[in-house]
């Protein structure tokens, strides 16, 4: 089970007061992951004031869920560019292919979206910067290979459509 979907589970399970629908407990997922969710997202499906989350705990902000500076990356094509131009471009491409995803530094948060881009994602899931680069190094990977089923990265409207079906979810 990817982290995507136990992620998911465990929110499930949270609404029915600590079992899931299949009658197991939820819980084990750790709360940093489950902030930074809603978050990457909205990063991903590069989502503007109508469709995103808002402000954060930060306060103000525009672009994605309030990110404003960040929705310059392009969405899902434009972060796995990213990742490719800074060097990291085998880890993106196992997350997009069909085989195990190749794990990604901590480190490599900082060079794909720089200090002050992590401080306003970690700002908008209310988290400190270090649990936010660890976080996303983690949630990363399962992230995009979800959302890039069959080795393909999806055009920009199913993207947004399958994100508007996780956030749906946080509802």
């Amino acid at each position: 089970m990817g982290l995507l979907t136990q992620i998911l589970g465990g929110l499930a399970g949270n609404a029915l007061g600590g079992r899931r629908s299949d009658g197991s407990r939820g819980g084990g997922i750790s709360p940093v992951l489950m902030a930074l969710l809603p978050v990457v997202l909205n990063l991903l499906s590069q989502r503007g004031h109508a469709g995103g989350l808002g402000a954060g705990p930060a306060g103000g902000g525009s672009g994605v869920g309030g990110l404003g500076g960040l929705a310059g990356m392009g969405g899902l094509g434009g972060l796995l560019e990213q990742f490719t131009q800074k060097g990291y471009g085998s880890q993106a491409e196992s997350w997009v292919g069909t085989g195990a995803n190749q794990a990604l530094p901590p480190n490599a948060i900082d060079d794909i979206f720089g200090r002050d881009q992590l401080h306003q994602i970690a700002q908008q899931a209310g988290l400190g910067d270090d649990e936010t680069r660890s976080g996303l190094s983690e949630l990363l990977p399962d992230v995009v290979d979800h959302f890039t089923p069959g080795g393909q990265v999806p055009e920009q409207n199913q993207l947004s459509s399958s994100v508007d079906d996780y956030l749906r979810e946080f509802r």
